[in-house]
């Protein structure tokens, strides 16, 4: 799993933070969700909102994350994701 989060894979990122956040280690877990994040995990965008309210995280840094998380979002949206995304819609419906 970590070989898998250091390639860049956003669902292994959370996965590492989710076992750093069961051992307690919540520093550690908030920057896996973080990276996790700016990559466009949703799961941990909702987790660091609940790091937020615990008081783990500042404000800023949650709004910086969600801006990233947008960005990260719109990069990966592109004409041709859409047909694809109504396509399979239409097919499965």
């Amino acid at each position: 799993m970590e070989e898998a989060a250091i390639g860049g894979h956003p669902g292994a990122r959370y996965d590492l933070g989710c076992n750093q956040d069961k051992n307690g280690n919540i520093e550690r877990a908030v920057k896996h969700y973080f990276i996790a994040a700016t990559q466009g995990h949703d799961d941990s965008i909702k987790c660091l909102m609940v790091s937020f309210k615990g008081g783990f995280i500042s404000r800023d840094l949650l709004a910086a994350t969600l801006r990233a998380h947008q960005a990260a979002l719109t990069a990966t949206t592109c004409p041709q994701r859409k047909v694809g995304d109504e396509y399979c819609r239409i097919m499965n419906s």
